[in-house]
């Protein structure tokens, strides 16, 4: 009887010490968590906790999720908690910065209303027309408002990149200015436009500007705006010491650069020269700052790729056929840097006569590719594809070195300058920066080896609409862009973000099992499949009197027909068995992992209290 009031007693302890372990944990540590998930999705990233601390005013965050859509689609409901569990964590760092409210709308009510009014997507539910919603909308003092439409389940890999960016965004609530630096048209001719032969502007621009500020630069500057953030140097020819300096003091003083170059632009070829003649200076090179700064670039090759080549006209001996060209090619799949957040929802970028970008050896830079092109690559003098190429003689001498080439990569790392001071031509104004010799801690920067791009021929259709020109694009250079400008613009905090698993974990096990066991069942369920197929034609045919003279059945041919529906009944029945018990195979060991599941955690937890216990008694028995 003493024993089991001691074990009573010695259980009411021990709940009792959990419980004042809760309290004290919750009083005293209420923001300690421990993440054992395998992709680290409850842990914030550094950058994240450095856009929370330094926030100085109020953010209201207002989360839209209606219930229906969990209780209709369970993943989304495991994807609901987990933002509303990562929205707390954001409120818990801010310092009381941030207000969440969590909100159903449900249909015809005024938080539908509120939902709409933020801009965010209601999906349809059912036939009957239900939306459901499940979006962000947050707001700052000034009333400036940005919102997630729709949390996709494509995009649950970035969900802290996208609400990090939403914070900082409504925290720096100014648009960020970029700079344009440009040998090509990007912002429209106006001369072709006035003769009525064309001249627009780039539709790449639209993507640029619905985000930000874009103030041309011209290229014989000295010197950088100080308000330019980004600046986009993108075929920017026979640049003078004095601009060179002004870009390499931009990236020593901290700025963002996104640097394009390309061994031949196709997009200046195909424009004339004033004297109306074709162009032969199509290259561009940032040679002396890439030399310093740890990049290799040749421009005397460009890359040709057979996995994404485009088909373009070309033959030989007169004959004209449709031939593939690897120095045009569609860069997708393994070619694009999934866990980047300038690469979120860039499933392809087409490219042209681009080149190939490398780490110089011994650099002490960061250098993460972007874009590449597949295994079935190679380089190709650039005399090759100027002046009037021959598509079919290209593809002839082809041979794939067996290896990607790097179109596009982040650079980041501390730069050292491409100068020793100004240049002796250069006089500084009254009140200029002084030199740095190098970044103030570490640059980053993006640069591209191909400025083709940007044109409209290479990733948009544009049609005439009515007076209207509606670009349709068939792949994702605009995005391409615009994204890296977000990741630039928003500093290394945003830039140092990845993205992470997904939250939902399939059972991996069981899928294996599964596939198992389909492969066990599915020899007999082919050859019945197989039976039933024969015997339904040789009953087709006995029906039809397919080969007999008569048109009337014969007692042979009427019990001939008897045993094959007969056989048919038999060969379905086997067929119906096969498949429940591929499914009953299945079910069987679906539900012994997941009793395995269940079980195992108690059972070892009474394991190792019976073997405490034990333990505690052979202790007693020596003393």
């Amino acid at each position: 009887m003493r024993k089991l009031w001691s074990s009573i007693v010695g259980v009411i302890a021990v709940a009792a010490i959990l419980l004042g372990i809760n309290l004290l944990t919750d009083r005293f540590l209420p923001d300690a968590q421990l993440d054992l998930t395998q992709a680290r999705l409850y842990t914030l990233a550094p950058g994240t906790r450095r856009i929370l601390a330094r926030l100085k005013q109020p953010i209201t965050l207002r989360l839209f999720y209606s219930q229906a859509l969990g209780a209709a689609s369970p993943a989304y409901g495991a994807y609901a908690d987990r933002v509303r569990a990562m929205l707390r964590q954001y409120a818990s760092l801010s310092h009381g910065n941030i207000h969440l409210a969590f909100l159903d709308p449900e249909p015809f009510s005024n938080t539908e209303d509120r939902a709409m009014a933020a801009g965010l997507q209601g999906v349809p539910l059912n036939t009957s027309g239900e939306q459901v919603y499940f979006g962000l909308a947050g707001t700052n003092l000034l009333d400036d408002q940005r919102s997630i439409g729709f949390f996709q389940a494509e995009r649950e890999r970035f969900l802290e990149y996208d609400l990090t960016r939403l914070v900082y965004e409504l925290s720096n609530p100014t648009r960020s200015v970029v700079g344009l630096m440009s040998s090509l048209p990007i912002v429209g001719d106006p001369r072709l436009m006035m003769s009525g032969r064309g001249g627009a502007p780039f539709v790449v621009m639209q993507q640029i500007e619905q985000s930000f500020t874009v103030r041309p630069v011209p290229l014989d500057v000295s010197a950088i705006d100080p308000a330019i953030q980004v600046l986009i140097v993108a075929q920017a020819q026979h640049l003078a010491p004095a601009a060179l300096y002004a870009i390499d003091q931009f990236v020593m003083r901290g700025g963002r650069l996104l640097a394009m170059v390309d061994p031949h632009s196709e997009t200046q070829a195909a424009q004339p020269d004033p004297n109306g003649m074709p162009q032969h200076d199509t290259s561009s090179n940032l040679a002396q700052l890439f030399d310093a700064w740890g990049i290799a670039f040749d421009p005397s090759q460009v890359v040709g790729d057979l996995d994404g080549a485009w088909r373009v006209r070309g033959g030989s001996g007169g004959r004209t056929q449709l031939v593939d060209y690897p120095p045009w090619f569609t860069i997708s799949g393994a070619g694009i840097a999934g866990d980047d957040p300038a690469m979120a929802d860039v499933t392809q970028v087409s490219v042209a006569s681009a080149g190939a970008l490398a780490r110089k050896a011994g650099a002490a830079i960061d250098f993460t590719p972007l874009l590449s092109s597949g295994k079935n690559s190679a380089m190709i003098p650039v005399g090759a594809v100027r002046d009037q190429p021959n598509p079919a003689q290209i593809l002839a001498d082809f041979k794939p070195a067996g290896r990607p080439l790097v179109i596009a990569a982040r650079v980041h790392g501390v730069l050292k300058s491409a100068f020793s001071g100004p240049p002796a031509e250069l006089k500084p104004p009254a009140g200029a920066p002084p030199f740095r010799a190098q970044s103030d801690g570490p640059a980053t920067l993006v640069v591209v080896g191909d400025t083709d791009l940007l044109a409209d021929r290479f990733w948009v259709h544009v049609q005439d609409f009515f007076g209207q020109q509606e670009a349709e694009p068939f792949t994702d250079n605009g995005p391409f862009i615009a994204n890296v400008l977000g990741t630039l613009a928003g500093g290394d905090d945003l830039i140092g973000l990845r993205g992470k698993g997904a939250g939902s974990r399939p059972f991996t096990v069981v899928d294996r099992m599964q596939h198992q066991a389909q492969a066990q069942y599915q020899k007999t369920e082919t050859a019945l499949q197989s039976h039933l197929d024969q015997t339904q034609k040789k009953l087709a045919d006995l029906r039809s009197g397919k080969g007999e003279k008569s048109a009337v059945v014969t007692e042979a041919q009427r019990s001939a027909i008897d045993g094959l529906q007969q056989d048919m009944v038999q060969t379905r029945t086997r067929l119906r068995a096969v498949q429940l018990n591929l499914r009953r195979e299945i079910d069987r060991l679906e539900t012994a992992l997941r009793l395995a599941d269940i079980v195992a955690v108690p059972a070892v937890l009474v394991l190792l209290s019976m073997l405490l216990g034990l333990l505690r008694r052979r202790r007693r028995a020596r003393v």
